[in-house]
């Protein structure tokens, strides 16, 4: 497996440790504004259901931001009767906002959010969170959108959520099915990563998030929830829609603008098969063949189209240069991306210009395949023409994956033995680091049995504490499968 020990390199996947220590496994953050009457019953479901059906430590942290009502209060006195819930004030408004300052000061190795108004069935929450702790997934969303899902909702927001997710689908070739659910869960190593990507601070945090993520090869977890539409529910819908729309647009133009640096982020966590070291097997050469093969197919059918154009206002050699010169660069862009996959324009004109040298190759053995067909007939016919140049054309295909794959385009990575990288933070440090191989801090001599204390903060501030260890405590799983309070 290919280690890499630079900053930023991702760590790897692993199943989260049990031990003696009481830092949570999950935390799961509230966002809240002006939520006064929800709060209380919202807190006390849900911290009775993890009780009984968790099998982890786990955490509860409101996120007040900017609440003007009695919601600060009604937070504060929940984080001084259970010692499971936290409470964060944030002096400015944003669920993005919110969600990104609890996050990032949370020491709990998975995290979690969801809506107040608890629209999702609870009992979604550990199959959500399971493929994050097991290692398997890298962030898990619900679903209302999915096939085995049970929603109710009236007709207008069922039209505006599928219509967003068509937009999504379309305009950013997203293919994860709900964006907007308020129900997600991430992997603290990789919120450590991925979140200093992320730009927006409202409601299109968790859409920025996860195109973000799936761009960049991480793994998506989806789960069919049981989702009741709260009809008292205080989201602005156009004004949420036209942001929404908005940060389409700017992720939109930065992914085609190669802006993003999403080179930290493009291999998933953990050990990838394609990453792996096979005996007589080159890496990676037969997804690049197989690239290779579509984008010279079609580049072939443009160079033909693009010849036959030429071919009636000049000669046959004339025709032929033009065609493989336009040909050929779109022809080293696309491998360049497709094939290869090397993002943004670092090393594009260089590319190009290599490019070219092949197009010289091919351009003298096309053109010799015609000078010599001229030679034996005449005037040969335009059918003729054409099958001395695909022929020709074959076989500069061939010479040019190989150019390309051993001088153009080479593979420079440094094998190395396998071995285990994970981050890990320091509060004096403002980078991540990475250790190797992983394990558990011992215990703590005192069980951590204190409640957390309140703490307010202000929108994009660190906490004083940092990061702490990531290891936790393995309680019983109790036999109630069934949250007694839900309605449904």
């Amino acid at each position: 497996m290919r280690t890499d020990s630079s900053p930023g390199t991702l760590p790897a996947r692993e199943h989260l440790p049990a031990g003696n220590a009481g830092t949570p496994v999950l935390d799961v953050v509230i966002p809240v504004y002006n939520e006064e009457k929800d709060l209380q019953p919202c807190v006390l479901r849900l911290h009775d259901h993890l009780t009984r059906t968790f099998p982890y430590a786990f955490r509860i942290t409101i996120a007040d931001n900017a609440s003007t009502d009695s919601t600060p209060l009604v937070a504060a006195r929940l984080d001084a009767e259970i010692s499971e819930v936290a409470n964060f004030r944030l002096e400015q408004k944003g669920r993005g906002r919110a969600l990104r300052t609890v996050w990032s000061a949370s020491d709990a190795p998975i995290l979690a959010y969801m809506d107040v108004d608890l629209s999702t069935d609870l009992n979604a929450l550990l199959p959500l969170v399971a493929p994050l702790i097991s290692g398997h997934s890298d962030l898990a969303i619900g679903s209302r959108l999915a096939r085995t899902s049970r929603v109710v909702r009236g007709p207008k927001r069922e039209f505006i959520s599928r219509a967003y997710n068509m937009i999504l689908r379309g305009s950013l070739q997203a293919r994860f099915s709900d964006a907007q659910c308020g129900f997600k869960a991430i992997r603290r190593d990789v919120a450590q990563v991925l979140l200093p990507l992320v730009e927006d601070t409202g409601w299109f945090f968790d859409t920025e998030m996860l195109v973000l993520a799936e761009r960049a090869g991480l793994r998506i977890h989806e789960v069919p929830v049981d989702w009741v539409d709260d009809p008292e529910s205080t989201v602005h819908i156009v004004r949420t829609a036209t942001d929404d729309l908005r940060g389409v647009w700017r992720i939109g133009k930065a992914l085609a603008g190669g802006s993003l640096p999403l080179d930290r982020l493009t291999r998933p966590f953990g050990d990838d098969p394609r990453d792996r070291d096979i005996q007589d097997v080159p890496r990676g050469l037969a997804r690049q063949l197989v690239g290779f093969c579509v984008v010279g197919g079609l580049s072939t059918l443009f160079y033909l189209v693009l010849y036959s154009v030429f071919r009636q206002f000049s000669g046959a050699q004339v025709a032929n240069a033009l065609a493989l010169l336009v040909s050929a660069i779109a022809n080293t862009a696309a491998n360049r991306r497709l094939t290869f996959g090397v993002r943004g324009r670092g090393g594009a004109v260089r590319h190009q210009a290599q490019g070219l040298v092949v197009f010289g190759i091919g351009l003298a053995l096309t053109s010799g395949s015609l000078a010599a067909l001229n030679a034996a007939t005449g005037h040969p016919a335009h059918s003729t023409e054409l099958a001395v140049l695909i022929a020709a054309n074959l076989a500069a295909t061939v010479l040019r994956f190989l150019l390309f794959r051993a001088w153009v385009f080479p593979d420079r990575r440094e094998p190395g033995p396998e071995s285990t990288v994970v981050a890990t933070h320091h509060p004096s440090s403002p980078a991540c680091t990475t250790t190797a191989p992983y394990a558990p801090l011992p215990p703590r001599p005192v069980p951590y049995r204190q409640p957390y204390r309140t703490t307010q903060v202000r929108a994009g501030e660190a906490v004083d504490d940092g990061w702490r260890d990531t290891t936790m405590r393995l309680q019983p799983v109790r036999p109630h499968d069934t949250d007694p309070g839900d309605p449904r």
